[in-house]
């Protein structure tokens, strides 16, 4: 190779690799912390992040989101406070906890959290097999039930139903498995029952009631109606019949509004583009899950005492939403 023609190689290269530079330096990542795959924020989680990715651009640069797969809301809410990710989805009574220092979070208020608006109804979901003769949450004394981990959302609803109930955790057997593993373990005999509390219908729930008899325990009475007024943010719903396969009755249960969360590190313009981002393309959210269809501007404020980041706050005020 000639000196000349070396130079001209290297010459070009390095044009490549300017050019490499410079496409990267316009992208600007955002990521979107989820939960497990068998639940419902993951598949949600993922067809925003495309949505983001596809359509949203800030201070001249394209957005790259991601949807990651994440524990659950206690965990989702403690990675925006050490601000290791930019957003999460978040039961709305975790993060007003987590906002507030109240219950898991005592002493450890997470003040930098900010919402960037509801999205739709959890519905918790009581489930065993048919045969367990479980028809209350009183019939769990001496059995075993998943209660997630020490701390998640899940965790604490089980304390405080049990408490509800005139129990302690002391008089279950628990198990911290994850919405899949629990009722993977509650089909082969290995665990009574589990709570989950999802957007439905929950794919590990589906799966479970297509191969097995599964029973969905209600949630409703006295006791119930105490632990609404000992934690507001749950309300009264009733799982449809046919929700899933072989439940030919509808259920009473609770409900909880999941919330997408980001923190006060994510710039305005950056929060306005990916709330805008959702909120202009609920039809496609629509498709990949049901749950999807009930993300409306109309509940979006419905974020409890967090405050909502002022980038969200712009687009709802241009939208009509908010004054």
């Amino acid at each position: 190779m000639t000196k000349t023609w070396k130079l001209f190689a290297a010459s070009v290269m390095g044009v490549a690799l300017l050019g490499t530079g410079a496409l990267a330096q316009q992208r600007v990542f955002f990521g979107i912390a989820t939960g497990g795959t068998g639940g419902t924020y993951y598949p949600l989680g993922g067809m925003l992040a495309q949505l983001i990715s596809n359509k949203a651009t800030v201070d001249g640069k394209k957005i790259s989101a991601t949807a990651e797969s994440a524990g659950a809301s206690v965990s989702n809410v403690k990675l925006l406070g050490n601000k290791e990710i930019e957003s999460a989805f978040v039961a709305a009574d975790i993060l007003d906890a987590a906002y507030n220092g109240r219950a898991q979070f005592d002493k450890a208020a997470i003040k930098n959290v900010r919402a960037l608006g509801a999205l739709y109804p959890e519905t918790v979901q009581f489930i065993t097999r048919a045969d367990a003769n479980i028809n209350s949450v009183r019939d769990l004394k001496g059995k075993s039930i998943s209660s997630g981990s020490p701390g998640s959302g899940q965790y604490q609803l089980v304390t405080d139903l049990l408490k509800v109930y005139g129990m302690t955790r002391a008089d279950v057997r628990e198990d911290s498995s994850s919405f899949t593993q629990a009722v993977d373990k509650i089909k082969d005999g290995n665990l009574d029952a589990t709570l989950i509390t999802a957007g439905v219908p929950t794919a590990a729930v589906t799966d479970f009631a297509q191969a097995h008899n599964m029973k969905i325990v209600a949630l409703s009475g006295p006791e119930i109606a105490q632990l609404q007024k000992e934690q507001p943010y749950y309300a009264k719903v009733t799982l449809p019949a046919n929700t899933y396969k072989g439940q030919t009755q509808p259920v009473d249960t609770l409900a909880v509004l999941a919330v997408w969360a980001t923190h006060d590190g994510v710039s305005d313009a950056m929060a306005y583009e990916v709330t805008k981002s959702l909120f202009e393309n609920l039809p496609v959210m629509g498709q990949v899950h049901v749950q999807g269809k009930n993300i409306t501007t109309g509940t979006a404020l419905a974020v409890g005492t967090t405050p909502i980041h002022p980038g969200a706050l712009k687009y709802y005020k241009e939208k009509g939403i908010a004054k």
